[in-house]
């Protein structure tokens, strides 16, 4: 083996998180877009990226899938999918408006926050939102209100939020660190006493899950490999979690981004992957790691996921309503 195949790096283990990679929201997003454009054909349009992966995006717009950010470049008449992340409430309107046949790919665990949000407004509370600025999940989520709704990105924003009436609550963005976040809630609840938290947390059990993954394997390793593309929260998240347990990290879209250096006499690589990468990316990370001379791959214990998410009604599947389907509790991350 020549030394281009990293012969001499040293590498000998893959230790693979447990879980890893694609979640329940994330099937279901890409699966309503697959199933749109078998029964309506090409093209369908999909507000925003349906889940922040570039391999995912590439591979729904070479079967037909057109990605836009503004309605007014969908015509008339089409099949239009909002992504995963969710959408405001103006841009719902919109579409109804403009007589578009939409499916809505927002992941039920977003959804969840979004009834919760509107359901309290009505009760008259005003919000503060745990997430970054930017986000479309964040963009969602604050656009249910007209108003009403702080956004605070690090616990130092909390005491500049000047709310206008005494009822308070708080919800998070699902994809955050969960450290990070419950250093943020612990700054919310310090400065506002009565602030009322969610009955669950927001963080959903796959970011919840994936982070626990990585704190079991960082420590283990002498150097972790994260899956997932620059706009993922959850995998930049992950990166910055075994970094903050002492151990290298790198975020890579696919294998053609690993460095034969970050292995030079690294004997053990832990390989995860955020919540939008898929499978076959993972598979081709592990052969290049193969040709750097890693020669055994083993799995981590880790939790089971089992959780799965109907389609919306005309997809071939029945609604979420007419199954019945309660969403993920605290039970379902054990």
């Amino acid at each position: 083996m020549s030394q281009a195949m990293g012969q001499d790096t040293g590498l000998s283990e893959i230790l693979l998180a447990e879980p890893r990679g694609f979640c329940a929201g994330v099937d279901r997003a890409i699966e309503i877009v697959e199933r749109a454009l078998q029964k309506y054909g090409a093209p369908i349009y999909v507000r925003h990226e349906i889940v922040h992966n570039t391999y995912v995006v590439e591979d729904l717009r070479a079967k037909g899938a057109i990605f836009i950010e503004d309605l007014a470049d969908v015509p008339p008449g089409a099949t239009l999918v909002f992504s995963a992340h969710g959408v405001p409430k103006a841009v719902r309107a919109e579409a109804a408006r403009r007589g578009f046949q939409v499916f809505d790919a927002t992941c039920p665990l977003v959804t969840k926050v979004h009834v919760e949000v509107a359901k309290l407004a009505k009760e008259g509370y005003e919000f503060i939102m745990i997430g970054h600025k930017g986000h479309p999940e964040v963009e969602g989520t604050m656009g249910q209100l007209s108003d009403g709704i702080y956004l605070v990105e690090e616990a130092a924003d909390v005491a500049k939020v000047q709310p206008r009436k005494d009822k308070l609550a708080v919800v998070t963005q699902t994809t955050l660190s969960v450290d990070d976040a419950a250093e943020i809630l612990a700054e919310v609840k310090r400065v506002f006493p009565h602030v009322r938290e969610p009955k669950q947390q927001d963080i959903c059990y796959a970011t919840q899950n994936r982070q626990d993954a990585v704190k079991v394997m960082a420590p283990s390793v002498d150097v972790v490999i994260v899956v997932g593309s620059p706009t993922s929260s959850n995998s930049n998240r992950l990166r910055e979690l075994a970094e903050r347990l002492g151990t290298e990290a790198h975020m890579i879209e696919g294998a053609h981004a690993l460095q034969p250096e970050w292995f030079e006499g690294r004997q053990r690589v832990g390989l995860t992957a955020g919540a939008s990468a898929p499978d076959v990316l993972v598979q081709a990370v592990i052969a290049r790691l193969r040709e750097l001379g890693a020669t055994s791959v083993r799995r981590m214990d880790g939790v089971v996921e089992n959780v799965r998410f109907p389609l919306p009604r005309g997809l071939g599947d029945r609604s979420m309503a007419e199954a019945g389907v309660a969403l993920p509790s605290e039970s379902s991350r054990s």
